[in-house]
């Protein structure tokens, strides 16, 4: 998290977006509640008042929870009631989660919040938001959450923040007491109220804080994919005929399209490219690796656009159990449970894989000299004595194996908990949790072709790459050597990969582009 960017608080009022929740759980923007949702807040408290008041037991709000549900709690115990549910639902274990998927969580919540659906006290909202605003992210581990009712553990440590308990990382990056965090802010521990224990901690949150943030990447390393297949297609002697919009037509997936419109702006201009084009060249197709790419890649994108939907939907969703509705009445229901973020999260990584895969193939091929058109063996400065990019592939086929098993689903392995109340449950925060280790084993396997792509385009010369590829090559040459003898790799395999996540590449390479080249 970027604590120098100054940006725009992000004000809770309404449907998050992707962008407007990475700007806070990454970029450090701040958060503030509307005049419009402070009311929203104040007038759904004044019904669970109302009910807490009451003589007929309502559930989350004079009863006990989950299997407990049928005990009746008397006034005096109820403010211990929901300090037992955060202790006890706080249970995580393992390592703790990256501090911008906490973020997330906190926004996630804090946007239920403001729908006036929970019957949270507004002070208690107001709170929470300090803590984002301030910097203070709870400790939350990685194992806890079931995905139903919501991510139990990991929300139940945020709450248990919010109450003064637990551990949090301050602004400054330090693992301290949330009790010392908060005082050292000014701000005032929560005594929770009837009610306030369960909105806390029944949603969706962790898993759509992830999905959103993985959505936000993919978009970018789509894009990368189709430069960095473009480099290979260029580096490997293939033909950009493939990538016609008519081609393309016969087929409408919007994703190929755009894909296919990308690459062939890529490899626009490309002396390369040109140097084979006449009908002299012997080569009548080439691999799928190649040819495919818009396929697979616009495969990848439709889904991806699919995600976004249920991202969008969920993001405008007010997640809680019981929810307070605008009649007063307090009803229990099922919209805590995760499934169609599961899904989506489970059905992004395969594609992840598949993208992997694609670009691993790719790499092999201009290793290759039985099949790389001209090359040295790997790419070598003195095959035999060197061996060039050998051992990169090695890396790509080892991430690419690990994405293919984290492409397995995990929301078809529900198991049953709470003495089988929650008989059936989601498992979407596993499912979050693989496809962001996915998503960041996609940027290295990128990250090796691109690598691997500019050698080979170098040793093409004097022929010389199309603007846009040239621009990537100079970009890398900028942070990495051009071909010569070995050295040591890693260090260069993480130099790509930074250009690649941080978007320094997509930012060199699209003024470059063909007009025309990006579809809406």
């Amino acid at each position: 998290m970027s604590e120098t960017t100054q940006l725009p608080p992000v004000e809770l009022d309404g449907p998050l977006t992707v962008e407007r929740l990475v700007a806070v759980a990454r970029d450090g923007a701040e958060v503030r509640f509307s005049e419009a949702a402070e009311k929203r807040l104040a007038d759904a408290r004044e019904h669970v008042d109302a009910l807490a008041a009451g003589t007929v037991p309502t559930y989350g709000v004079s009863t006990g929870f989950g299997a407990l549900a049928t005990r009746h709690i008397p006034p005096e115990s109820r403010a211990a009631l929901q300090r037992s549910l955060i202790r006890s639902h706080a249970a995580g274990a393992g390592a703790a989660v990256e501090t911008e998927v906490v973020r997330a969580m906190m926004l996630l919540r804090l946007r239920t919040l403001a729908t006036g659906h929970t019957g949270v006290r507004p002070e208690t909202a107001l709170t929470l938001a300090a803590l984002i605003n301030a910097g203070i992210t709870p400790v939350v581990h990685e194992f806890g959450s079931l995905g139903c009712s919501g991510d139990l553990a990991p929300l139940a440590a945020i709450a248990l923040a919010l109450m003064g308990e637990g551990e949090v990382t301050d602004s400054a990056g330090n693992v301290v007491a949330a009790a010392e965090a908060l005082h050292a802010k000014g701000i005032k521990p929560v005594t929770l109220a009837e009610k306030e224990g369960l909105a806390l901690t029944n949603g969706t949150d962790g898993m759509l804080g992830m999905l959103a943030l993985a959505i936000n990447d993919l978009r970018q390393l789509l894009d990368v994919a189709d430069i960095t297949a473009a480099m290979s297609v260029e580096a490997l002697l293939g033909t950009d005929r493939v990538f016609a919009d008519d081609l393309q037509a016969l087929r409408p997936h919007p994703g190929q399209a755009r894909s296919a419109r990308r690459m062939a702006a890529a490899l626009a201009g490309s002396e390369i490219v040109a140097s084979h084009r006449g009908p002299d060249c012997n080569r009548v197709q080439d691999a799928y690796s190649l040819r495919c790419a818009p396929q697979v890649h616009g495969a990848a994108r439709d889904t991806l656009a699919h995600a976004e939907l249920v991202a969008e939907r969920e993001m405008a969703s007010a997640i809680d159990n019981p929810v307070v509705l605008a009649d007063g009445r307090l009803e229990s229901n099922g919209n805590f449970h995760g499934a169609p973020v599961a899904y989506v999260l489970d059905f992004l990584a395969i594609p992840v894989a598949d993208v992997a895969s694609m670009a691993e193939r790719r790499t092999d091929r201009m290793l290759d000299v039985a099949r790389s058109h001209g090359l040295p063996a790997f790419l070598a400065a003195d095959p035999g004595v060197d061996s060039g990019h050998m051992i990169a592939q090695y890396t790509q086929a080892g991430i690419v194996s690990e994405l293919k098993r984290l492409a397995m689903p995990a929301s078809v392995d529900s198991i049953p908990s709470s003495a089988m109340q929650e008989d059936h449950v989601s498992m979407g925060w596993s499912a979050a949790r693989k496809l962001r280790r996915a998503v960041d084993g996609l940027a290295t396997v990128l990250a090796i072709e691109y690598l691997t792509a500019a050698r080979a385009l170098d040793l093409r010369a004097p022929l010389r790459p199309g603007p846009a590829t040239a621009a990537a090559l100079s970009l890398l040459r900028t942070e990495v050597d051009g071909p010569g003898p070995d050295r040591h790799l890693a260090p260069e395999i993480a130099a790509a990969a930074e250009l690649v996540r941080s978007g320094e590449l997509l930012r060199a390479v699209t003024p470059h582009l063909a007009q025309g080249s990006e579809l809406p």
